[in-house]
């Protein structure tokens, strides 16, 4: 019968009843096998007095003959007693039975069959790992097998490439494990034209057809248990089926009904009978450690002769002890890194030890046997494994007891007194000398005793299987748990859950990331995308990059026929990762450039558009260039004004066209079509920029609860078996709670308990849990703080900023899905008690961003967003950059640092040939102020400006000794010089009254003309400096010349040719100036060298000599290097105006596209600009000058 349910009672009118049990089921009324609910194992919960009746409905009906109820507690007070009620309907079951070397071949009608779709179903049971259960053989080779191999299911699919008697045929997909057990499995396969799909008890696999080939184009003969016409060829690697079909259809076909009739469509190969009778066996399974078996020696001969089968997943386990000889020898065998070892000790004598095979911890089943003879021992592993024989120096006889899996905790002899763990698993077929031991009598207490062990029936699970190891993490086990590797998966987490990437480049950035270049990103986090490699330009606003294989200038003409070939462009990402990265962006847009001579590129050809591009949805199709889509026709300054695109006019010279695609729902570009280019004289040429995205509209998605009794809904979460939830908070109350999501039983909850402590609690089942992080200061700061909280079948963690990940284990065995069914409540509870006052941002569940600025518009008590971010992210502006709030973020403002970027951490660097300087005059600027004055320099006359302490910085690397560093004038004949002297030590002269000789301080730190790159800080406050060499050497003195710095008039970084009143060694220093490099210069709140090297910088200063931007002075920087630029082609080597491109395509009748490539060997200059360039595309003059470069280059 089908059983739906089970009820029980206590013992009538007594204090016996069960607490809870758990349920057995088997066919033969031996091997029973555990009811699993909810992918484990667990006990249904019993009665709690002797008269109500307890009904427990299943989640997973199953078939059975037999039932039995095993007690695992009951009351204290009394003894075990059940009254048990089964629910269930009728089952009809029509078997056939294979002996391994039979099989049915079914013929069927063509007219019969339905040529859209193919269902074949049944139900098995064998004891046997291998066989073949349905074949199907097609015309040219085509077939595919449902095979049972090594007890899991497989379905091999071969398209006509491979042979069948060869072992290299594909496997299209593999489902279930341990189906060997002599239970009853159920398979379900449908085949479509193109796809398919096989469920194997309840676990559902999809399947797509390769590429041109069919699964409906196959003959009419169908065979099930094997191959007709290969069960007797020893070079055919794939066995007959050994065991009972049931319910065997064929597109509702009975074939059982039909074989049973001898109908002719049914062809008999071998024994085939109608009843399943196999052989029945009896294992047990060994449930700990402590589980042993003792069983006496009860053959009179004086020979040792053991075998039994065993399977396990664990790699280390005592399996058999004994002491052996009258207590002589002692033999020890036990599975070692996944060999069998036996090890033999006597007295007198070193211990001999015996391995043989391998990997046996791959829960098959393995046959050992063990003989011994006089002095001689040989082992044997599986019937196919090598044998492993030795010759011992004295003679080896029986034991009185034979220890399996383990040793009682009261016998040390026998070998018991090793340190190996007891063996967890199953064994079966146990003989000791001829005689076969009986697990029956074992159990009923008439031989040998036992503990810890469960007979008749194995338990080992295949806990890999379904996997939770999420995102290709490969899965392995032990009996009592599994663990997942997630090396190379780009996720980590017990299940390979989390992703290790950010969501964004703007996630990047705001982790304090501002260097541009190469990032992996994970748009949908633990979703099932994946990470993807992007460009992330690291600005004010973060654009992200995700480039194509069509990037260079494509060259299209002499296009014969109707048909042209598209130009399909791939991506690094797929299309799925670039439309989260779109969906999520603030904006998105992809420019297509056009150079063209007499094409008409927007005239329509026989009603067709001339040119056309395709998008993501790839059932529309858009004319481009199209009416007013070019940048000349919005900017109305195209060649001919009665044209909107420049390629229209019709020209005979060359010209060209800019489109800006910024419909997001249109992007990435995928295909571009270039049609009609059979015209006489018609060439074009067209590029295709990465597809550049600004922005991360989920990671500031925020809103603001005023009242505690305010929520957000949203639709219930589903994280049955893995569930995340992050998002950042901030607030000035002291608790609230977060999110909250109810099931009947089941909840999940975050909230902040306290001012210093965040509360993970969920149930699933078990009961309550909860995971708690304890803050050492309090969170309620009205700072930005982020959460994370992960659950999932191993584990439950939550980390709170970067403070320690706090782990809570989950049971072993018990309920695993987390089962909700209320709506999701965000900053509230469905109680409205204990709310949440505060901002909530960023909230993601399981990687899908949820928005709340939507949802918090249209709820009373909620606003969207949250202003205030300076407080948190204003650290990461660097260098004296000031922050500034943004509705989205913050903004660095770097204009009183000597740094740029978007945290004001990347230096303005310059290299200073000889004889260069930077003249950079102080009453003329009027954008920095000083330390001690409120007013500009431009607001003070030079008279009455007196600095009573400055800080000067600056940053060098140079091999020049004696040099000038930095040298600051006044009107008053009043200066600070910093040179290094003849032997690169550092000296400072401060001149603060002219009237005095100037104070001369030698720094001995060391000589900083070596090359390597020195910081140096200048702090003076009244007569007493400070210098500091490279953030460590710092030295202090004492000015006697004076205390102010009057009447600043100019800085001069490099040569000057006189310096008035000073001394030989400094005027030479002064002379010649410095070579090298310089960056991060700065003095008061003046930039000199960003003044002069970045635009919109101070009007008077004065570039004299070789002064070359740089990107950093680091060892091996750009200003180390030689430029060297190489050409795309000689003079001659083409048209004049034409355009170079670097890969030229040429379309003859859909015939080769040959790619040229042209490499060009870059400076670090070089890539410097063109990062800086990258997105010139958005800005106007930016376009112009392209466009202009482009016309240069094709004009005649």
């Amino acid at each position: 019968m089908k059983v739906t349910a089970v009820a029980t009672q206590g013992g009538y009118g007594s204090s016996n009843w069960v607490t809870s049990y758990l349920l057995m089921s088997s066919d033969s009324g031996r091997n029973w096998k555990q009811y699993r609910q909810e992918e484990s194992i667990w006990g249904f919960p019993g009665n709690t007095n002797a008269d109500s009746v307890v009904l427990c409905s299943l989640q997973s009906p199953f078939e059975t003959r037999f039932l039995r109820f095993l007690p695992l507690a009951w009351n204290p007070k009394g003894r075990i007693g059940m009254r048990v009620e089964v629910y269930g309907c009728a089952y009809r079951s029509e078997v056939v039975h294979f002996d391994g070397k039979s099989s049915l071949l079914y013929t069927f009608i063509q007219k019969s069959t339905n040529p859209t779709k193919e269902v074949i179903s049944l139900n098995f049971n064998s004891r046997k790992s291998d066989g073949i259960l349905v074949h199907r053989q097609g015309r040219n080779g085509k077939n595919f097998t449902l095979e049972l191999a090594q007890g899991k299911l497989v379905l091999f699919l071969n398209s006509g490439e491979a042979n069948m008697s060869s072992l290299d045929v594909p496997a299209a997909l593999s489902l279930g494990s341990l189906m060997d057990d002599q239970h009853w499995h159920s398979i379900l396969l449908e085949l479509h034209s193109t796809h398919g799909s096989l469920t194997v008890d309840k676990h559902t696999q999809l399947f797509q057809a390769q590429p041109g080939s069919s699964y409906l184009d196959l003959g009419y003969k169908i065979s099930f248990g094997g191959i007709p016409g290969h069960g007797k060829s020893s070079t055919f690697p794939h066995k007959n089926f050994d065991g009972c079909l049931e319910n065997l259809f064929y597109n509702g076909v009975d074939i059982t009904d039909l074989s049973k009739k001898y109908k002719s469509q049914i062809l008999f190969m071998g024994n085939v009978s109608f009843s399943c009778s196999q052989p029945q066996t009896v294992p047990m399974t060994f449930l700990s450690s402590r589980s042993y078996l003792a069983l006496p020696h009860t053959n009179g001969e004086d020979i040792v002769a053991i075998a039994f089968q065993f399977r396990t997943w664990n790699r280390a386990g005592l399996l058999l002890t004994s002491q052996l000889s009258h207590r002589s020898e002692n033999l020890v065998l036990f599975l070692g890194d996944g060999k069998l070892k036996l090890s033999l000790s006597s007295r007198g004598h070193p211990v001999k030890t015996i391995i043989a095979g391998d990997g046996l911890n791959d829960g098959q089943w393995h046959s050992v046997s063990l003989s011994s003879k006089g002095n001689h021992v040989n082992m044997k592993v599986d019937s196919n494994a090598a044998s492993a024989a030795h010759t011992l120096p004295g003679w080896m006889g029986p034991s009185d007891s034979y220890y399996f899996g383990g040793c009682p905790e009261n016998i040390s002899g026998s070998g018991c007194g090793s340190c190996l763990e007891g063996f967890q698993g199953c064994l079966r077929l146990i003989s000791i000398g001829e005689k076969v031991v009986d697990p029956i009598s074992v159990q009923e207490g008439v031989l040998g005793s036992f503990s810890d062990l469960q007979i008749d029936s194995c338990g080992i699970i295949d806990r890999c299987f379904p996997s939770y190891c999420e995102h290709g993490g490969k899965c392995s086990q032990t009996w009592a748990a599994f663990s997942c590797d997630c090396t190379g998966t780009g996720y980590t987490g017990a299940t390979c859950h989390s992703s290790i990437y950010e969501q964004s480049c703007e996630a990047h950035k705001y982790q304090g990331k501002d260097s541009s270049g190469l990032y992996y990103i994970d748009s949908d986090g633990s979703g099932p995308l994946g990470p993807a490699l992007v460009y992330c330009n690291m600005t004010d606003t973060v654009w992200t990059s995700a480039q194509h294989n069509g990037s260079h200038l494509v060259r299209v003409k002499g296009l014969q026929g109707d048909h042209p070939q598209p130009v399909r462009f791939k991506y690094r990402a797929s299309m799925d990762q670039l439309q989260a990265i779109v969906n999520h962006a603030d904006h998105c847009h992809q420019e297509l450039t056009f150079h063209c001579k007499k094409p008409g590129l927007s005239e329509h050809h026989g009603g067709s558009p001339v040119t056309w591009w395709v998008g993501t949805n790839e059932t529309h199709t858009y004319s481009l260039p199209n009416a007013q889509n070019c940048t000349c026709g919005l900017e109305g300054n195209c060649i001919d004004p009665q044209y909107h695109c420049n390629c229209d006019a019709d020209q005979n010279e060359w010209t060209s066209d800019t489109v800006v695609l910024s419909h997001k729902e249109h992007l990435p570009v995928t295909q571009i079509v270039m049609t009609d280019t059979d015209r006489p004289h018609y060439e074009a040429a067209y590029s295709l920029g990465p597809l550049l995205c600004q922005g991360d509209n989920s990671f500031w998605n925020s809103a603001s609860f005023n009242t505690e009794i305010s929520y957000l809904h949203f639709p219930t979460f589903r994280g049955e078996l893995s569930a995340d939830l992050s998002f950042f908070f901030k607030t000035t109350a002291s608790s609230g709670v977060f999110v909250e999501n109810l099931g009947i039983t089941d909840f999940i909850r975050l909230e902040l308990h306290a001012p210093e402590e965040v509360v993970f609690s969920f149930d699933v089942g078990n009961g309550p849990c909860e995971v708690t992080v304890q803050s050492p200061t309090p969170l309620n700061d009205n700072r930005w703080h982020h959460v994370r909280a992960e659950r999932n079948v191993k584990e439950a963690t939550l980390r709170v900023d970067q403070l320690p990940q706090k782990v809570q284990p989950a049971p072993a065995d018990g309920p695993v899905r987390l089962q909700l069914s209320s709506q999701l409540f965000v900053g509230g509870t469905a109680s409205r008690q204990r709310g949440f006052l505060g901002c909530i941002r960023g909230l993601r569940l399981n990687g899908v961003a949820l928005d709340l600025e939507e949802r918090a518009t249209v709820t009373p008590g909620v606003e969207p967003g949250c202003a205030g971010h300076c407080s948190s992210y204003g650290h990461l502006c660097h260098n004296g950059g000031r922050c500034l709030e943004k509705h989205a973020g913050i903004q660095c403002d770097c204009a009183s640092s000597a740094f740029e970027g978007p945290f004001c951490s990347q230096e303005v660097s310059a290299y200073f040939g000889a004889g260069s300087s930077v003249i950079y005059n102080f009453q003329e600027h009027d954008n920095n102020t000083f330390n001690n004055s409120s007013r500009s320099l431009a607001e003070s006359s030079h008279e009455d400006l007196k600095l009573t302490r400055e800080i000067a910085t600056l940053s060098f690397r140079t091999t020049g000794a004696p040099s000038l560093l930095l040298y600051v004038s006044s009107f008053l004949e009043e200066h600070l010089t910093v040179v290094l002297t003849p032997d690169g030590s550092l000296q400072v002269r401060y001149k603060l009254d002219r009237h005095k000789e100037p104070d001369v301080l030698d720094f001995d730190f060391k000589n900083l003309a070596d090359g390597q790159l020195h910081q140096l800080k200048i702090h003076r406050a009244a007569s007493v400096i400070f210098v500091e060499v490279d953030q460590y050497a710092r030295k202090q003195a004492i000015l006697s010349s004076g205390t102010e710095f009057s009447a600043v008039r100019c800085l001069v970084l490099g040569t000057i040719s006189e310096l008035p009143g000073v001394d030989t060694d400094t005027q030479l220093a002064a002379t010649r100036g410095f070579t090298g490099c310089l960056s991060a210069v700065s003095f008061g709140g003046a930039t000199p060298l960003k003044a002069a090297l970045r635009p919109g910088g101070a009007a008077q200063v004065t570039i004299l000599g070789s002064v070359i931007a740089a990107t950093s002075c680091m060892e091996g920087s750009a200003w180390e290097l030689t430029p060297s630029f190489t050409e795309g082609a000689g003079p001659g080597s083409s048209n004049e105006g034409e355009p170079l491109v670097n890969a030229n395509r040429g379309i003859l009748g859909g015939g080769t596209v040959v790619v040229v490539f042209i490499l060009v060997c870059l400076t670090a200059i070089a890539v410097h600009i063109y990062q800086q360039r990258w997105l010139y595309s958005k800005n106007k003059a930016d376009i112009e000058k392209a466009g202009a470069e482009a016309k240069i280059s094709l004009t005649k």
